[in-house]
C-alpha cells in the first residue's frame, strides 16, 4: 500500500464531486444511503453533506436488489457476473475497466461478496465497510447475519462496524474509521444487525467525505487522519 496521501482534496474552486462507482452483491441499503444523501445535498442540504456523485453501480449478479435501485436513480450500471470467469484476475479486470470507463475516483463495497485484486492504479482507492469491528468477525464466509450469529455466539458485549481500504483478501486492508455499538441480551442477529447498520450509514459517508477532502493517509498497516465523528 502506498505510504502518501491517497487522494487530492476535491475542495477546488470548481467544486469537484467525488466521483463514485459502487459495488453491489444484494439489496443494495448501503447504496440507498450514499444516493439519499447525494439528493439531500443536491435540494439544499447541509454544505458538503455528500461531497461526491454516484457514477456508476456494478452488480456482480443479475436480479440484484442494488442493481434495481440504481435504475431507478437513473444512475448508469452494469452486471459483471462473478461465475462466468475461471479466474478472479479476469474478473477483476473487468469490474475496474468499468470503474475506468465510469471516471470513478472511489470504489465502493456495498455488500460486495466477490474478492477482487485491486490493480496498481486503485491501491488505496478502494474502500469497504464491515459489520464487525475487524480483524475479529471477518474473513472469507463472513458477511450479513453470519457475522451477527457469531458476535453473539462469543457473548461480545460490544460490536459495531469498520470502513477498510481494500486488498487482495477478505477484509484484511488498514482500518479508517470503527463505530460500535452495545450487544443487548435479548438481542437476536436481526435486532443487532439493525443495530450496526445505523452506524454504518454514519461511518462510510464519512470515511468518503474525509477521503474527498484529503485528510487520509496510509502508512503501512495503518490509515493516519480523521474521518471525522463517527
Amino acid at each position: 500500500m502506498s505510504t502518501t496521501p491517497v487522494t487530492t482534496p476535491l475542495t477546488t474552486s470548481a467544486r469537484r464531486k467525488l466521483r463514485l462507482a459502487v459495488l453491489v452483491s444484494g439489496s443494495g441499503r448501503t447504496l440507498q444511503n450514499f444516493i439519499d444523501l447525494q439528493r439531500a445535498d443536491e435540494v439544499g442540504g447541509e454544505e458538503e453533506v455528500a461531497p461526491w456523485e454516484v457514477a456508476l453501480v456494478i452488480g456482480s449478479k443479475y436480479g440484484l436488489g442494488g442493481v434495481d435501485r440504481a435504475m431507478a436513480a437513473d444512475i448508469p450500471h452494469a452486471v459483471v457476473e462473478r461465475n462466468r470467469f475461471d479466474e478472479v484476475a479476469a474478473f477483476s479486470e473487468t469490474v475496474f475497466r468499468l470503474c475506468d470507463g465510469a471516471r470513478a475516483d472511489l470504489v465502493l463495497l456495498a455488500g460486495w461478496l466477490c474478492l477482487l485484486r485491486i490493480p496498481a492504479l486503485y491501491d488505496g482507492r478502494v474502500m469497504n465497510i464491515h459489520p464487525s469491528l475487524l480483524p475479529a468477525f471477518g474473513g472469507k464466509g463472513m458477511f450479513g447475519h453470519h457475522v451477527h450469529e457469531a458476535v453473539l455466539k462469543t457473548g461480545c458485549k460490544v460490536s459495531g462496524c469498520t470502513v477498510h481500504f481494500v486488498d487482495n483478501e477478505y477484509d484484511a486492508g488498514p482500518i479508517i474509521a470503527q463505530a460500535t455499538c452495545p450487544v443487548l441480551d435479548d438481542d437476536t442477529a436481526e435486532s443487532l444487525a439493525a443495530r450496526v447498520f445505523a452506524e454504518e450509514n454514519r461511518a462510510y459517508p464519512a470515511a468518503v467525505r474525509a477521503f474527498a477532502g484529503g485528510r487520509l493517509q496510509i502508512r503501512g498497516r495503518r490509515v493516519v487522519g480523521t474521518a471525522g465523528h463517527v
